[in-house]
């Protein structure tokens, strides 16, 4: 009973990350409608921002570099939204999906020509464990589940009770419309940009304990946060929170009947699941 209940405590923050991952897509292809296929790139580009810059390299404390990594990504999120969404968006969509792949490449590139493409970590954040009774849980998971929870509330409270989060919702369901009501749809792009790479950023600092920064430690993550989008109901906010755990706890307990390096396996076989019989995902919306 105790492995249970820890697998479900790993998978319910697993599936967290999945969520924001989730969450970051849905905002983008929202106010673009463009799938962001430099995602996991950015995720990765966050965390040798947090990890390379502020934390090894000038040795910042955690919290003022955990605040100046996401102040950086947001600046990166407005500068990208405007060479690279914003002027692309009325263009066939094929080539929009290009540039962001080859955004990808470059954040790649830029992280093995300033930071080396040597793997590092960064010692003691957030290592170590909580003892609940009976339960070990690490910290790190205590930290995913907290911080999500926070953005995803606080993202709900913006999105529905600020005159720019309003818009956003506007423009995700009709830009046309929106543009006519006097709703600044380039500036909405952009926001929405700079909010999804704030939470790419998040990402990036939360999976560090789980893993060491490399150029390739969240592709995987990004591949997963994708299905969850889609499992839950690709373009819809809750939809993504409900597929992203879903993804998570299902594929730790299966860890129970199968070896444990299939479950990377269990995402994808739910998402050509899904899209055959069920394109709109569990919730049922799209946006």
């Amino acid at each position: 009973m105790t492995i249970v209940v820890q697998l479900i405590i790993s998978g319910i923050a697993m599936g967290f990350i999945y969520a924001l991952v989730g969450i970051e897509f849905t905002l983008i292809s929202n106010a673009c409608d463009v799938v962001n296929f430099a995602h996991d790139k950015m995720i990765t580009f966050g965390a040798y921002i947090f990890g390379g810059t502020f934390m090894v390299g000038l040795q910042f404390g955690f919290v003022p570099a955990i605040l100046l990594s996401c102040i950086a990504m947001m600046l990166f999120g407005f500068a990208i939204s405007r060479i690279i969404f914003i002027p692309l968006r009325n263009i066939p969509e094929i080539f929009t999906i290009m540039a962001t792949i080859l955004l990808g490449k470059i954040a790649i590139e830029l992280c093995r020509l300033i930071w080396t493409p040597v793997p590092f970590s960064v010692p003691g954040f957030l290592s170590g464990t909580y003892r609940l009774g009976g339960f070990v849980i690490s910290k790190a998971n205590v930290a995913i589940i907290v911080v999500a929870m926070i953005i995803v509330i606080a993202l709900q409270v913006f999105l529905y009770k600020t005159k720019a989060g309003k818009s956003m919702r506007c423009v995700a369901q009709n830009k046309m419309a929106a543009q006519i009501m006097g709703i600044d749809v380039k500036r909405v792009i952009s926001l929405s940009v700079a909010l999804s790479m704030v939470i790419c950023g998040v990402i990036g600092i939360l999976i560090i304990p789980l893993q060491n920064v490399a150029t390739t430690m969240s592709d995987m993550i990004g591949l997963k946060g994708f299905a969850a989008a889609v499992i839950g109901g690709f373009g819809f906010l809750p939809g993504a929170i409900v597929g992203g755990l879903f993804c998570g706890i299902l594929e730790n307990i299966c860890t129970l009947f199968i070896p444990a390096v299939y479950k990377d396996v269990i995402s994808f076989v739910l998402l050509i699941g899904f899209l055959l019989v069920r394109p709109k995902g569990l919730t049922g919306r799209t946006r």
